[in-house]
């Protein structure tokens, strides 16, 4: 064996939600963990944890209860991943993850375990089930429709106050707006580069002062989520003490500083326990060998073998490149599993991009047992310790369905619990 082979218990191809959960569960259980992927997917997620808000999603019928409606999409689409797990295993994925974020102080806040409305960045409200503590007054303020003032700044795109404003309006008066210029800033401006500026108290104090001749009956103030990059509890309370209203933040276009604060934290604490992680990298060749382990090939020059007894895929659909489609048909990328799609490509797409029912496109992935081994034509797993987790998945549209995360976070735990090794 090279001295450039690494032994393991699992290999996890793919960083994105899914990879790094499952990346969370295999390290708080003591297995030995190999985790290869580009991990900046994370930065793009928005920081709210969903589960399942919209089904059907021809109808946009859209669920205060979570539970009710998984229980409802199960018994409408019995090959959904939810199907195959229980809904006490759903909950334990994300009873461990909240307890962990809590202790790094990244807390999250549901409503009676139900969907919570909150504000987005296009002036649009969005059920959602687990909210960052930073986001929270904004849900009590729509609730309320209390006197808001939302705040942005010259030079930042993709996030205008006056538009949510706007857009809000017509069920929520005495809203105001506002542009200001972020202090000892006059050019473009990017929300990371905000968020780390905040972190020293001088700068919180001048932006501050910069919003005192707006404030007129304000009852709560709203910021793009830019509070800080790592002490965000305490940024907010010093504003908060100094403008003496309650504030939040409002998640942004990516890649967004919850999406970092998230990717942060996980990074470190599966590095801490032991994971051996190769960001930034890639798995070119993956064979098994007679013993029934994988044994897999990284690539851009690295020349290093990773041999494992498990592989859990993890590489996303096609902007995380686990699926490719190519001019006839979509297929996976790693192992060349069969991947469930439609017959022809003239099915891909409706006509309408913005047909409420979706693309039929959106539903194609990879097929599993109910333990989420890739299975074959003859609906048997390719091989026993293989499984697909998180958005490869077939079966199920999770960004009209509103429950990305919750699908990452649950086949996640649900494969790791899983391994037989």
């Amino acid at each position: 064996m090279s001295e450039k082979t690494i032994e393991c218990d699992l290999l996890i191809i793919g960083a994105g939600m899914s990879g790094i959960a499952a990346s969370f569960f295999a390290s708080n259980r003591g297995i030995s963990t190999v985790q290869v992927g580009m991990s900046t997917s994370l930065s793009f997620s928005s920081g709210l944890l969903d589960l399942m808000a919209v089904h059907p999603i021809e109808t946009i019928n859209i669920w205060d209860d979570p539970w009710t409606g998984i229980d409802a999409l199960n018994n409408d689409i019995p090959n959904h991943p939810y199907s195959k797990i229980k809904k006490e295993k759903i909950k334990e994925a994300f009873n461990e993850i909240v307890s962990f974020l809590k202790q790094t102080g990244i807390n999250y806040v549901s409503e009676d375990d139900k969907n919570t409305q909150i504000i987005t960045s296009a002036g649009t409200i969005k059920h959602t089930y687990l909210v960052p503590e930073s986001m929270w007054n904004g849900a009590v303020a729509y609730a309320k429709k209390a006197p808001c003032l939302f705040i942005d700044f010259h030079g930042l795109k993709g996030f205008s106050s006056r538009q949510i404003t706007e857009s809000l309006s017509d069920n929520w008066p005495n809203l105001r707006s506002a542009q200001i210029y972020f202090p000892d800033s006059f050019g473009e401006n990017f929300c990371e580069h905000i968020a780390r500026s905040l972190e020293k108290p001088e700068m919180r104090t001048k932006l501050v002062e910069s919003i005192k001749p707006y404030l007129h009956d304000s009852k709560y103030i709203a910021f793009p989520a830019v509070m800080g990059m790592y002490s965000v509890k305490e940024i907010m309370s010093d504003i908060e003490q100094k403008i003496g209203l309650p504030i939040f933040e409002i998640p942004t276009m990516p890649p967004s500083v919850p999406g970092i604060r998230l990717k942060n934290a996980f990074e470190k604490r599966i590095v801490e326990k032991g994971v051996k992680v190769f960001f930034k990298h890639k798995i070119i060749r993956v064979n098994q060998d007679s013993s029934g382990e994988f044994i897999s090939l990284l690539g851009d020059g690295s020349d290093i073998t990773i041999v494992s007894k498990a592989l859990i895929l993890a590489s996303g659909r096609f902007l995380g490149k686990g699926l490719h489609a190519e001019r006839k048909e979509i297929k996976e990328t790693i192992f060349g599993l069969p991947v469930y799609q439609p017959e022809s490509r003239t099915l891909w797409h409706e006509n309408d991009f913005f047909d409420p029912k979706g693309h039929a496109i959106n539903q194609s992935g990879i097929e599993t047992d109910e333990l989420l081994r890739p299975i074959n034509s003859n609906k048997k797993p390719f091989f026993d310790n293989l499984f697909a987790i998180g958005t490869i998945l077939a079966h199920q549209d999770w960004t009209r369905m509103k429950c990305g995360s919750g699908l990452s976070i649950a086949t996640a735990y649900a494969a790791v619990n899983n391994l037989k090794l």
